[in-house]
């Protein structure tokens, strides 16, 4: 069934573009056409590790056993040992999951946010963002749009105000390379005016609602609100293609 469903806020900044005729053509498409896997795995690897230190070998056999077909398995399978080697260097005192938020982007139109978790080092909360697309990763102002929005949603919650934000990227950097392990922090990343963000807010909410009525026009169902960001987000797939 054919469904434009609500996007997250990194899908929202992925898929921004300066033409929301453009945005308005690849929600259509791409809720016509969906991508046919997702990273779940990956974000309950990450818990897995962190949250419950599950052995590594263990996970990794877990997903040969669970996923059958052999491109979406070697996929996760070249990410994994760079989520390894991130969650090896981190020995945090503690590990907990974090309660989905939403942002208004305009009225009657709410984005849903869920970071996986947050964790503690040294007294310090720390809150890592895993973006496990293999291309098209966030950059410029795409970028800028996503971790402005994020640290507005942030700056809402005393407890992670102070929290040091960070992007994971694990894209590859050229179509045939293996993937990589980027860490980009967010502090280094330049945070939009407040007329930039509203501007590219409202290009976004013309073509997600223009996307929304050519949609019912075909007579297909028109938005689905229960989902959350974890549910988008964690697998980055549903409406938005996760650059396999």
């Amino acid at each position: 069934m054919t469904k434009l469903k609500v996007p997250s806020l990194q899908h929202l900044a992925r898929n921004w573009h300066p033409d929301s005729a453009k945005i308005t053509k690849d929600l259509v498409r791409l809720a016509e056409n969906p991508p046919i896997f997702n990273y779940n795995p990956l974000f309950s690897a990450v818990t897995d590790m962190l949250l419950l230190g599950q052995p590594y070998d263990q996970i990794r056999k877990g997903i040969h056993k669970a996923v059958n077909r052999e491109g979406v398995r070697n996929n996760y399978l070249e990410i994994l040992p760079l989520l390894r080697g991130y969650v090896e260097g981190v020995n945090p005192d503690f590990v907990q999951k974090v309660d989905v938020r939403m942002y208004p982007v305009t009225r009657g139109f709410m984005i849903p946010f869920s970071p996986p978790l947050i964790y503690g080092v040294g007294g310090r909360v720390c809150f890592p963002w895993f973006s496990f697309w293999r291309a098209s990763p966030l950059a410029d102002e795409r970028l800028s749009l996503f971790v402005t929005l994020v640290k507005e949603v942030l700056l809402d919650d005393p407890d992670l105000e102070d929290a040091k934000f960070e992007i994971l990227d694990f894209s590859a950097p050229k179509p045939k390379a293996p993937r990589d392990l980027e860490i980009i922090d967010a502090k280094d990343v330049p945070i939009l005016s407040n007329n930039d963000k509203q501007n590219m807010l409202s290009v976004f909410a013309e073509g997600f609602f223009k996307a929304q009525a050519e949609l019912a026009a075909k007579g297909h169902p028109t938005t689905s609100e229960e989902q959350s960001d974890r549910s988008v987000d964690s697998d980055q797939h549903d409406l938005f293609d996760p650059g396999q």
